[in-house]
């Protein structure tokens, strides 16, 4: 019997050997490592700039955070923010914990990113910022997106965390705002044991994140910077705070193996692309299931099927299926998040109605894609559940 998993490690002896030289060399905070990997993704995905941290939740808080502390803040409390209604929930928790208002948009039942429609709909005067989330892989339509905030003065952060490695007209997803994050947690395109990255273009926004990364001091910020007047005395410099900050830095070893992982980064891409393809020649003209719709170049993180309304099939009979045949699922996402409790502490308002985040939330279910040949587990899915 198979075992369809979720995720998979996708380690080898490089990672190992990579951790090894870490604990060889005594130094297991952030440090060389760290900053190569840096350089090596910031190039990988074509932006100036890029910080690891140790998480991509961290990676959305620190984005979020770095709005407030720029000699012009470009955000402030109170402020209107749109959110897609299907998420994470470290996509939405930094919003709430700066005071911002968040606006939830409803989803595109094919695409499972923004129905662009009900994103126009929404946008007001008091519209501040979009987060925009790729959601599985899937590249928003930044064109579609471009045209409905033209001429208006708000700002787009791109959650990233699901779809490294995925492009639209070419250009990497997570460089299309004015930030963007990533995640390298086991069950991404890399993993280097926790993780995350922030790009940007924005040479201030890099120096604020670099402070708020350590505790808000001014030992990690470069002698010239945007942010502090520094001075050359590294004794007055190691304890000097500027910012209110966290302390979130990945530790050596992560930099380490994901400098590897960086490596292996486009084959793990062709693969799953390779997997989605087959899976989609299979489900794709389903009379039962909407699969996610490729906008341009997806990175395909996992596979989502949603009953459609005249099938017939009952998801609880599906799921108990996939559990006896081990297909590891998950709810797609976290479904709609707007459902959830955690609400009651939020600013926060709903445009109309959420029907396709609910119907997905109703009648969805999410399987894993790997870095390697599912085929053979994709057609164990099919014969399953056709």
């Amino acid at each position: 019997m198979y075992n369809y998993s979720l995720a998979s490690s996708s380690w080898d002896n490089k990672e190992l050997e990579a951790i090894q030289s870490v604990i060889n060399s005594g130094i297991y905070t952030m440090g060389n490592n760290v900053a190569h990997f840096e350089k090596e993704f910031a190039s990988f995905v074509g932006s100036k700039y890029c910080v690891m941290v140790n998480s991509g939740s961290s990676a959305n808080l620190l984005a979020i955070a770095a709005l407030f502390y720029t000699k012009h803040p470009k955000l402030k409390r109170g402020d209107e923010v749109i959110v897609p209604a299907v998420s994470w929930s470290t996509t939405f928790f930094p919003l709430q914990q700066y005071g911002l208002k968040l606006k939830f948009v409803d989803i595109d039942l094919q695409t499972l990113n923004y129905d662009l429609n009900a994103l126009k709909n929404a946008i007001s005067d008091s519209t501040k910022m979009i987060m925009v989330v790729n959601l599985l892989g899937n590249p928003n339509d930044f064109d579609e997106i471009n045209k409905i905030i033209n001429g208006k003065d708000i700002i787009i952060i791109e959650d990233n965390c699901e779809s490294m490695g995925a492009t639209y007209r070419g250009k990497q997803t997570g460089t299309f705002g004015l930030i963007g994050t990533f995640s390298s947690f086991f069950s991404h395109h890399i993993a280097t044991m926790e993780g995350g990255l922030i790009v940007t273009d924005d040479e201030e926004l890099y120096h604020v994140i670099l402070c708020l990364r350590a505790h808000g001091w001014t030992r990690n910020l470069p002698k010239e910077n945007k942010i502090s007047n520094k001075s050359d005395n590294p004794f007055e410099e190691s304890f000097r705070f500027i910012l209110p900050g966290y302390n979130v830095r990945p530790v050596e070893m992560s930099g380490a193996i994901g400098r590897e992982q960086l490596k292996k980064l486009p084959d793990f891409l062709k693969n799953r692309r390779d997997n989605a393809e087959y899976f989609l020649n299979l489900f794709e003209n389903s009379e039962d299931y909407y699969v996610q719709k490729n906008i341009d170049n997806s990175s395909w993180f996992g596979f989502s099927l949603i009953i459609k309304p005249n099938s017939g099939k009952k998801r609880e009979e599906i799921l108990q299926k996939l559990s006896e045949n081990n297909i590891e699922h998950r709810p797609i996402v976290s479904g709609n998040f707007a459902k959830n409790a955690v609400l009651k502490y939020f600013d926060y308002e709903i445009p109309g109605e959420l029907p396709n985040a609910n119907y997905m939330d109703n009648y969805g279910f999410f399987v894993g894609n790997h870095q390697f040949d599912i085929k053979e587990h994709i057609n164990m899915l099919y014969s399953l559940i056709k």
